[in-house]
């Protein structure tokens, strides 16, 4: 759900970028995919991390560039309470404590009981798990 949720903040983020877009020019075939993608706006990915590099330090209270299971379920339980808020639906405290476990579990990849700012960013961006 919290992958969700960034998603559809990158997709927000992004509107205005789209919004601006004019019409495209129609290219022949002979044209190069390259061109096309060179084009493109910024993905809800890069979203994601800008809010990570922006955030993360708030977070990491140690400051030793990882998020350990404390810092780590402060960060995600701030964004599962925003999510519930803007849901409306509620969750029981152990049902939000299970959850971010196990979001830590999934989050840190490499299992070195940290979660790092690639291994969050991949998480939140949904590509582990």
């Amino acid at each position: 759900m919290v992958r969700a949720f960034f998603l559809t903040l990158g997709i927000a983020l992004a509107a205005p970028a789209l919004a601006q877009v004019g019409p495209t020019p129609q290219k022949d075939a002979a044209q190069s995919n390259t061109q096309d993608n060179a084009a493109l706006p910024a993905t809800s990915g890069d979203g994601v991390a800008s809010i990570v590099e922006t955030e993360f330090p708030a977070y990491d209270q140690n400051h030793d560039g990882q998020l350990d299971k404390a810092e780590f379920a402060r960060w995600i339980v701030a964004l599962k309470n925003q999510e519930i808020k803007a849901t409306g639906k509620t969750l029981a405290s152990a049902e939000i404590t299970a959850w971010s476990d196990g979001a830590f579990v999934t989050a840190d990849t490499d299992k070195s009981g940290t979660v790092s700012k690639p291994e969050l960013i991949g998480y939140l961006s949904g590509g582990t798990g």
